[in-house]
C-alpha cells in the first residue's frame, strides 16, 4: 500500500512537471527560466525609461504647477492682507474725519449761535435806544401840546362863545369880557383836565 502511494506521487509530480514544461514551451514563456533575462531587461528598460519621464517631466511640472500655485496662494493671501489693513487704515481715517467733522459742526454751530445772539442783542440795544428816544419824543410833544393845549382850548372857547353869543343876542359881546370868563373858567377846571 505504501509503495502503491509512493509511485502514485511520483507519477502525479511526473505529470505536473510535465504540464509545467508543455506550459512553458506552449503559450507562457513568462515562466521559462530562458527568457526570464530579457523579461528583466524590458522590465528595467520599462520602469527606467517610465522613471525618467515621471522624473524629469512630467513630475517638475506638476511641482512647478503646485509652487506656482501656492506662491499664487501666497501673493493672494498677502494682498487681502494689505487690503484688510488699507480697509482698516481707510476705515480709521473716516471715522477721525467724521469726528473732525462733528466736532467743526458744532464750532460753527456755536460760533453761528453767539454772532446771531449778539446780533439779536445789538439790534435789540438799538431798537430800545429808538423806542426811548421816540418815547422821549412824545413825552415832550405831550408836555407841549399840555403847555400849548390850555391856550388853543381857551382860544377856540372864546371864539366859538362869541359867536354863539351873538347868535343868542343879535349883537357883538365884547371880547374882552368873554376872555375873562373863559379864563376864570379854565382857571377853575385846569386841574381837573390837565393835571396842572
Amino acid at each position: 500500500m505504501i509503495k502503491k502511494i509512493f509511485f502514485q506521487s511520483i507519477f502525479f509530480n511526473f505529470f505536473l512537471i510535465k504540464e509545467v514544461f508543455a506550459a512553458e514551451s506552449g503559450g507562457m514563456p513568462q515562466l521559462n527560466p530562458e527568457f526570464w533575462i530579457s523579461q528583466i531587461f524590458w522590465l528595467i528598460l520599462t520602469f527606467g525609461i517610465l522613471y525618467l519621464v515621471l522624473s524629469k517631466l512630467i513630475l517638475p511640472k506638476i511641482s512647478k504647477n503646485l509652487e506656482l500655485r501656492k506662491s499664487q496662494i501666497q501673493e493672494n493671501i498677502e494682498a487681502a492682507e494689505k487690503q484688510r489693513e488699507s480697509s482698516e487704515s481707510k476705515i480709521k481715517e473716516y471715522d477721525e474725519i467724521i469726528l473732525k467733522s462733528k466736532l467743526e459742526a458744532k464750532n460753527i454751530f456755536k460760533e453761528a449761535r453767539e454772532k446771531v445772539l449778539k446780533d439779536i442783542n445789538q439790534k435789540k440795544e438799538v431798537l430800545d435806544k429808538q423806542i426811548n428816544e421816540e418815547i422821549k419824543k412824545a413825552e415832550q410833544e405831550i408836555a407841549k401840546l399840555k403847555k400849548e393845549s390850555p391856550d388853543k382850548i381857551n382860544k377856540i372857547a372864546i371864539e366859538t362863545s362869541s359867536v354863539l353869543v351873538k347868535k343868542l343876542i343879535g349883537a357883538d359881546v365884547n371880547n374882552s369880557s368873554i376872555t375873562a370868563i373863559v379864563d376864570d373858567l379854565s382857571k377853575k377846571n385846569g386841574n381837573k383836565y390837565y393835571g396842572n
